[in-house]
Protein backbone atom coordinates (compact mmCIF):
# COMPACT_ATOMS: atom_id res chain seq x y z
CA UNK A 1 0.00 0.00 0.00
CA UNK A 2 1.61 3.49 -0.76
CA UNK A 3 1.85 5.84 2.18
CA UNK A 4 -0.29 8.29 0.45
CA UNK A 5 -3.20 5.87 0.75
CA UNK A 6 -2.01 4.88 4.39
CA UNK A 7 -1.42 8.67 5.24
CA UNK A 8 -5.63 9.39 3.65
CA UNK A 9 -6.69 6.17 5.45
CA UNK A 10 -5.44 7.44 8.78
CA UNK A 11 -7.01 10.50 8.54
CA UNK A 12 -10.55 9.34 7.63
CA UNK A 13 -10.27 6.44 10.39
CA UNK A 14 -9.26 9.52 12.96
CA UNK A 15 -11.81 11.43 11.68
CA UNK A 16 -14.49 9.08 12.37
CA UNK A 17 -13.08 8.04 15.52
CA UNK A 18 -13.65 12.47 16.75
CA UNK A 19 -17.12 12.00 15.43
CA UNK A 20 -17.82 8.70 17.29
CA UNK A 21 -16.69 10.53 20.36
CA UNK A 22 -19.03 13.44 19.96
CA UNK A 23 -21.73 11.15 19.12
CA UNK A 24 -21.99 9.54 22.48
CA UNK A 25 -20.25 6.48 21.67
CA UNK A 26 -17.09 6.69 23.70
CA UNK A 27 -16.17 2.75 23.56
CA UNK A 28 -16.40 2.27 19.78
CA UNK A 29 -14.70 5.57 19.42
CA UNK A 30 -11.75 4.80 21.66
CA UNK A 31 -11.95 1.41 19.54
CA UNK A 32 -11.20 2.87 16.42
CA UNK A 33 -9.09 5.86 17.42
CA UNK A 34 -6.36 3.21 18.15
CA UNK A 35 -7.16 1.67 14.34
CA UNK A 36 -6.32 4.59 13.28
CA UNK A 37 -3.16 4.98 15.44
CA UNK A 38 -1.97 1.79 14.33
CA UNK A 39 -2.63 2.43 10.60
CA UNK A 40 -0.78 6.17 10.97
CA UNK A 41 2.21 4.29 12.72
CA UNK A 42 2.96 2.28 10.00
CA UNK A 43 3.35 5.20 7.72
CA UNK A 44 5.84 6.36 9.83
CA UNK A 45 7.64 2.34 10.69
CA UNK A 46 6.79 0.46 7.60
CA UNK A 47 5.46 -3.38 8.33
CA UNK A 48 7.34 -5.06 6.34
CA UNK A 49 11.05 -3.52 7.02
CA UNK A 50 9.88 -4.35 10.94
CA UNK A 51 9.28 -7.86 10.39
CA UNK A 52 12.62 -7.99 8.27
CA UNK A 53 14.80 -6.45 11.11
CA UNK A 54 12.84 -9.47 13.35
CA UNK A 55 13.62 -12.04 11.37
CA UNK A 56 17.21 -11.04 10.92
CA UNK A 57 17.70 -11.22 14.01
CA UNK A 58 16.41 -14.25 14.93
CA UNK A 59 18.97 -15.72 12.00
CA UNK A 60 16.30 -16.54 9.71
CA UNK A 61 17.18 -14.79 6.23
CA UNK A 62 14.65 -16.88 4.24
CA UNK A 63 11.66 -15.16 5.83
CA UNK A 64 13.78 -11.82 6.28
CA UNK A 65 14.14 -11.90 2.64
CA UNK A 66 10.61 -13.12 2.01
CA UNK A 67 9.28 -10.12 3.94
CA UNK A 68 11.37 -7.27 2.30
CA UNK A 69 10.32 -8.30 -0.84
CA UNK A 70 7.40 -7.68 -0.08
CA UNK A 71 7.86 -4.00 -0.78
CA UNK A 72 7.87 -3.57 -4.67
CA UNK A 73 8.49 0.12 -5.06
CA UNK A 74 10.59 1.36 -1.89
CA UNK A 75 10.08 5.18 -3.35
CA UNK A 76 6.28 5.35 -3.46
CA UNK A 77 6.02 2.45 -0.23
CA UNK A 78 8.20 4.32 2.28
CA UNK A 79 9.20 7.64 3.38
CA UNK A 80 12.48 9.51 2.53
CA UNK A 81 13.70 8.83 5.84
CA UNK A 82 13.49 4.80 5.56
CA UNK A 83 14.89 4.42 1.90
CA UNK A 84 18.72 4.59 3.10
CA UNK A 85 17.61 1.91 5.71
CA UNK A 86 15.84 -0.05 2.95
CA UNK A 87 19.02 -0.33 0.81
CA UNK A 88 21.09 -1.76 3.88
CA UNK A 89 18.85 -4.23 5.12
CA UNK A 90 18.67 -5.46 1.14
CA UNK A 91 22.79 -5.33 1.78
CA UNK A 92 22.41 -7.45 4.71
CA UNK A 93 19.77 -9.90 2.83
CA UNK A 94 22.49 -10.27 -0.17
CA UNK A 95 25.22 -10.26 1.84
CA UNK A 96 24.43 -13.94 2.48
CA UNK A 97 24.22 -15.25 -0.90
CA UNK A 98 26.57 -12.86 -3.31
CA UNK A 99 29.16 -10.79 -0.71
CA UNK A 100 30.27 -8.92 -3.62
CA UNK A 101 27.08 -8.01 -5.07
CA UNK A 102 25.66 -6.20 -1.72
CA UNK A 103 28.56 -3.59 -2.00
CA UNK A 104 25.90 -1.51 -4.52
CA UNK A 105 23.46 -1.62 -1.67
CA UNK A 106 25.36 -0.36 1.30
CA UNK A 107 26.75 2.30 -0.86
CA UNK A 108 23.14 3.81 -2.05
CA UNK A 109 22.21 3.29 1.77
CA UNK A 110 24.84 5.43 2.99
CA UNK A 111 24.08 8.16 -0.12
CA UNK A 112 20.97 8.19 1.12
CA UNK A 113 21.83 8.43 4.88
CA UNK A 114 20.35 7.09 7.71
CA UNK A 115 19.72 8.69 10.93
CA UNK A 116 21.33 6.09 13.53
CA UNK A 117 24.97 6.02 13.43
CA UNK A 118 25.89 3.05 14.35
CA UNK A 119 23.32 1.69 10.94
CA UNK A 120 26.12 3.82 9.10
CA UNK A 121 29.23 2.65 11.13
CA UNK A 122 27.46 -1.33 9.92
CA UNK A 123 27.21 -0.73 6.35
CA UNK A 124 31.03 1.26 6.33
CA UNK A 125 31.92 -2.14 8.29
CA UNK A 126 30.23 -4.40 5.00
CA UNK A 127 31.89 -2.33 3.00
CA UNK A 128 35.26 -2.99 4.55
CA UNK A 129 34.84 -6.90 4.82
CA UNK A 130 33.97 -6.48 0.99
CA UNK A 131 36.86 -4.47 0.39
CA UNK A 132 39.05 -6.69 1.86
CA UNK A 133 37.40 -9.47 0.15
CA UNK A 134 38.78 -7.81 -2.97
CA UNK A 135 42.32 -7.47 -1.73
CA UNK A 136 41.93 -3.32 -1.86
CA UNK A 137 43.39 -2.72 1.82
CA UNK A 138 43.82 0.91 1.42
CA UNK A 139 40.04 1.07 0.72
CA UNK A 140 39.16 -1.57 3.38
CA UNK A 141 41.17 0.67 6.13
CA UNK A 142 39.44 3.91 5.32
CA UNK A 143 35.65 2.25 5.46
CA UNK A 144 37.01 0.42 8.89
CA UNK A 145 38.44 4.01 10.36
CA UNK A 146 35.18 5.80 9.40
CA UNK A 147 33.41 2.56 10.86
CA UNK A 148 35.18 3.35 13.66
CA UNK A 149 34.13 6.86 14.43
CA UNK A 150 30.64 6.26 13.29
CA UNK A 151 30.11 3.47 16.29
CA UNK A 152 29.43 6.26 18.87
CA UNK A 153 28.03 3.84 21.01
CA UNK A 154 30.55 0.90 20.92
CA UNK A 155 27.92 -1.33 19.53
CA UNK A 156 30.29 -3.33 16.46
CA UNK A 157 33.83 -2.92 18.59
CA UNK A 158 33.77 -6.93 18.48
CA UNK A 159 33.18 -6.86 14.63
CA UNK A 160 35.74 -4.20 14.34
CA UNK A 161 38.61 -5.86 16.12
CA UNK A 162 37.65 -8.62 14.14
CA UNK A 163 37.78 -7.09 11.13
CA UNK A 164 41.48 -5.54 12.02
CA UNK A 165 42.62 -8.88 13.07
CA UNK A 166 41.83 -10.21 10.02
CA UNK A 167 43.39 -7.52 8.08
CA UNK A 168 46.95 -8.37 9.85
CA UNK A 169 46.42 -11.69 8.32
CA UNK A 170 46.13 -10.38 5.12
CA UNK A 171 49.52 -8.50 5.51
CA UNK A 172 51.04 -11.81 6.69
CA UNK A 173 49.62 -14.04 4.14
CA UNK A 174 51.03 -11.31 1.46
CA UNK A 175 54.39 -11.71 2.41
CA UNK A 176 54.18 -14.98 2.48
CA UNK A 177 52.88 -15.35 -1.20
CA UNK A 178 55.56 -12.80 -2.11
CA UNK A 179 58.38 -14.99 -1.35
CA UNK A 180 59.92 -14.17 2.26
CA UNK A 181 58.90 -17.19 3.65
CA UNK A 182 58.99 -20.42 1.79
CA UNK A 183 58.19 -24.29 3.28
Amino acid sequence: MSNLVRLIAACVILGAAVALCVFGFWGWGILVLFFGGFILLSYFFNENMILTQWFLRKEKPEKAEEWLLKITDYEKQLIKNQHGYYNLLMGLIETRKAPLKSEKYFKKALSLGMKMSHNTALAKLSLAGISMAKRNKREAQMYLSEATKEDKNKLLTEQIKMMKSQMAQMDKQQVVRGGYRQF
